[in-house]
């Protein structure tokens, strides 16, 4: 499934990435430094947030632009783009 994804959307997703990258170097450094538990969790549960946040939007726009394609609406792999979004989204799960 190829995805073009309009410059907002992409440029929303990869916000979110980044922000997740920078989360993820600072749950290595407060791993490094010996901090909290508690802290560590936190963060880390944030970066995992964000990577979640972007896989969503990136399938959802994925999705918009199966459902407005009208060749995929009419085609006999519908049933097979179903099933792929599907698994897409219970890998998030």
């Amino acid at each position: 499934m190829d995805l073009t994804m309009a410059a907002e959307e992409l440029k929303t997703v990869v916000n979110r990435l980044r922000r997740a990258q920078g989360q993820i170097a600072g749950v290595i450094k407060m791993i490094e430094e010996g901090r909290d538990c508690e802290d560590v969790v936190t963060q880390l549960a944030a970066a995992s947030r964000a990577l979640d946040k972007a896989g969503f939007a990136i399938i959802a726009t994925g999705l918009q632009h199966c459902l407005t394609d009208v060749d995929m609406a009419a085609s006999k792999d519908r049933e097979q783009m179903r099933a792929r979004l599907e698994k897409l989204f219970l890998s998030l799960a």
